[in-house]
């Protein structure tokens, strides 16, 4: 029987919940690895994508803090390597600890990856995706006016820049992602959704753009043949009627029932929903693929069927 390969995709608070420190998200990343050791000693290959927001954020910040004609600013897409090969780092010593602790041979591995978007996705032309601080309207325009950038008010909570969220159509390092996975290292790989860059000709350019993280990590299960996306979030089960009095917890479902909750706007666009879509996508490009949706801490246990929300392609495995 051939061993099942798995994406997993971390959410935000796998890395940092709250305290920005190194020392901080290095404890949390720990914690992050014991967990995922659970999924590595039941013998799965595994490949981890985790997200990058708040450390970009903070790369970008200090940059424009340092900048001077002698050090000048580096671009969203460099910003972004820069927290691939960061968070890398740290998840890979966190990973070897717990391999070590357990005396369990295998190695780790990061690669910094460069994935691909169309120059013509329409999300260039609406810039949605927020990055770095609040700033005050008056600030916000000032920036936007000296600076060719675009700011949008954030519900109330001030004005924040934004870049386009393309969709991810190719992963350049896929086949050397899935050749290290088969043959036996566990791989980090499409960090905060990887670079985004565009083709022109045999040149490759980075852009100034963000790309969801859960969108990249479908991109690479299906690049790799992956037979599971495990999708890992702040709660165990994805939810209809969130917070209301007749909230209802989905364990199993198929894609046309989930997506038909997509059309009734259960899920909503600037958390659950790209997750939802991704699980579908991939759930739906190969008849025995599933994504699982859960929390982190009972990720092994959804593995085993106990727990989480089971997304399958099969019309007669749905039901709430």
């Amino acid at each position: 029987m051939s061993r099942k390969k798995i994406v997993i995709a971390l959410g935000g608070n796998a890395i940092q919940s709250g305290d920005a420190t190194a020392r901080a998200q290095q404890k949390a990343l720990k914690h992050t690895a014991n967990q995922l050791f659970k999924i590595m000693n039941d013998g799965f290959d595994i490949i981890i994508t985790h997200g990058n927001g708040p450390q970009v954020g903070n790369i970008v910040l200090q940059q424009k803090a340092a900048e001077s004609e002698k050090t000048p600013a580096m671009p969203l897409d460099t910003c972004g390597a820069m927290s691939q090969g960061m968070i890398g780092y740290w998840m890979q010593n966190a990973i070897q600890e717990v391999l070590e602790e357990n005396h369990y041979d295998k190695k780790v591995v990061t690669v910094v990856t460069r994935v691909e978007v169309s120059e013509d996705d329409p999300a260039f032309l609406n810039p949605t995706k927020p990055i770095g601080p609040f700033y005050s309207e008056e600030e916000a325009k000032r920036l936007m006016s000296e600076q060719n950038l675009i700011f949008k008010e954030d519900a109330g909570r001030g004005w924040r820049r934004v870049v386009p969220s393309p969709k991810p159509i190719h992963i350049l390092e896929y086949e050397m992602i899935n050749e290290l996975v088969e043959n036996g290292n566990i791989v980090i790989a499409v960090g905060g959704g990887g670079i985004p860059v565009i083709r022109k000709g045999h040149k490759v350019e980075g852009i100034e753009a963000v790309i969801d993280k859960d969108f990249a990590a479908q991109k690479l299960a299906e690049l790799v043949d992956a037979d599971i996306l495990l999708i890992l979030t702040a709660v165990e089960h994805v939810s209809i009627n969130f917070g209301k009095p007749n909230e209802q917890v989905i364990a199993n479902v198929s894609t046309e029932i989930l997506e038909k909750y997509v059309q009734e706007g259960h899920f909503p666009p600037g958390s659950m929903l790209p997750k939802i879509q991704a699980a579908i996508q991939f759930a739906e490009s190969r008849d025995d693929r599933k994504t699982i949706i859960t929390s982190l801490d009972r990720a092994y246990e959804a593995l085993q069927g106990l727990t989480g929300t089971h997304i399958v392609k099969e019309k007669e495995l749905a039901f709430v």
